[in-house]
This record gives structure tokens, sequence and C-alpha cells, in this order.
């Protein structure tokens, strides 16, 4: 039988073996995705055969339990018999969630019975290229808040986040202007990224910070490379300084795709069907979308 017990921080340093050692360009496999949402989506682990096995509820129903796809080497047909027997255990109907598009055909041709997409909660993926120079006439509206930006701070100054900026990071954090959205989500969002700000190694992200001399940090963003995808979990910005988003989006992008070459996309993660977020992340004009389905055995 598998034996679950919660998600916690202290879990991070075991499991990124299995979070950062698989071909899916999906957020939800990676740290910043099982960890920054462990509370929200009650993820729970369990370890079987060298294999990852994330018990929660689905992205759409959180009174659904489902499961993550198994990580690790244990054939699908076995790590699947041994969900189903977890499941007839439980009383519930085995079902996956967040599954990506292109795991779909071996759970069809292993049982699966039926699948629903979940459009809410689709991944944007982008061209890291792109996003490191902001070229091209597609991203010129967003390449003219950059050059105003540099005009308005000729003497900003980007560098990469160390465990020293933790205080003043959290204290820019803690002043931005959040009275527009009091979602439940937001308000999530909010507690895990001072969570991970106040922790030790920031989670392991790699992250980037810009300041204005005589105003301090205006924008920051933090992420992690998984397999040729750079995951941006976090980017805050104050929003009355005209460019500051798109500009650490840049800087970071740039400075993760110098560290990182084997780095093709950027996946800036879904818009959980939030009106604002998706203009947004369609206005920065994504190379595809990472589609994710539930799937019921």
């Amino acid at each position: 039988m598998l034996e679950f017990t919660p998600v916690t921080p202290a879990d991070i340093p075991r499991l990124r073996p299995w979070l950062t050692a698989h071909p899916f360009r999906s957020c939800d496999f990676s740290v910043g995705g099982i960890f920054l949402w462990a509370d929200y989506f009650h993820y729970q682990k369990a370890v079987k055969g060298d294999t990852l096995f994330i018990k929660g509820v689905t992205e759409n129903d959180m009174s659904r339990s489902a499961f993550s796809l198994p990580l690790g080497p244990m054939p699908i047909a076995e790590s699947l018999a041994l969900l189903r027997r977890h499941c007839r255990a439980e009383g519930v109907e085995p079902v996956m969630s967040a599954v990506p598009q292109e795991a779909l055909q071996v759970l069809m041709d292993n049982g699966a019975r039926r699948f629903t997409e979940l459009t809410d909660w689709a991944d944007y993926v982008y061209d890291i290229k792109a996003l490191s120079t902001f070229a091209g006439k597609k991203l010129s509206k967003k390449r003219n808040h950059i050059n105003r930006f540099a005009l308005d701070h000729p003497d900003a100054v980007f560098s990469p986040v160390t465990a020293a900026d933790a205080p003043e990071l959290i204290e820019f954090y803690e002043r931005l202007h959040t009275d527009a959205d009091t979602s439940e989500i937001a308000a999530y969002d909010r507690a895990q990224t001072l969570r991970v700000l106040r922790s030790p190694d920031f989670y392991g992200f790699e992250g980037g910070v810009l300041r204005v001399p005589g105003r301090g940090i205006v924008a920051f963003a933090m992420g992690e490379p998984v397999g040729d995808t750079l995951m941006t979990h976090i980017e805050k910005m104050d929003h009355e300084v005209t460019g500051a988003g798109e500009t650490i989006c840049r800087d970071f992008t740039a400075m993760m795709a110098a560290r990182h070459p084997g780095l093709n996309y950027v996946n800036r993660e879904d818009d959980s069907g939030d009106p604002g977020l998706r203009q947004a992340k369609e206005a920065l004009h994504p190379l595809f979308m990472q589609r994710k389905y539930n799937v019921a055995f």
C-alpha cells in the first residue's frame, strides 16, 4: 500500500531529484509547482520503488481527491495498479489531475476511461530568446515600456538575488498595494511568496532584483530550471513604476538563459481563469500552451 504524508518545505531536498528529472514542461512538475501550492491543493507524498506519488485534489474541484502522474522508473502499469489499490481501500475514484497533454496516450493505453481538459489551468510557455530580449514586432509595445523605464531610471541596477537581499525584499513586498485583488487565491499567493522570502535558501530558487537609486527595489523575480524550461514562479513589481514589470521579466530571463545554456522555454504558469492575468500573459505572445487534463480510470 502507498502511505501518504503531508508535503512540507522540509521535503524539498528529498523530492527535488524527482521534480527536476522528467520530460514535462508543466509547472506542476517542479519544486515551485508542488511546494508553493502544497497547502492549497492539500498535497501529500509517498515513495515506492524509487517513484514519487503525489496526492491532492483536482485543480477544478477541491472536493475530489486526485493524484499527479507518478515520477520515477516504475513502469506506468505497475504504478497505476498501486494507485487503483489505494483508491479501492480509500473508497474513492481513481483520478489524475493536471496530466500533461503528452502523457494522455500512455494513460489511455493503460485503462483510462475519460479525460477532461482543464482550460483555466493551462500554462503559458514562451521562447526564452524572445523574453530575454523583447525583440521583434510582436513585443514592440512591451519593449516601449522597457525603453521608458530605461529613460526614466538610467541608473537602475539589476542583480542576482542573494540571502542578504531577504529583509529588503520582504519589506518591499509587504508594502506593495494589494487592495485591487482580495480573492482567496491572491491571498494564498501573497502568503506563499512571503514564505519563500523568509526561508533560508528561497526554496532553492534563483532570483533577480531590480533597484532604482533613491527608491530601492521596484521588482523581483524567482524561478528554477527544469529540463529545457525555466519555471518563473514569482514575479512582483511596483505597478506605479512604468516598465518595471517588463524589465524584470527580460533581465531575469536573460540571466537564467546565460546561467543555464540548455534552456529553450519559459513557463510563466497558468492564469487560473483570471481575466486580468490571461490578458497579461497573452500580451507576451506565448509560443504554445501546456495543456492539462483530469483523467479518470
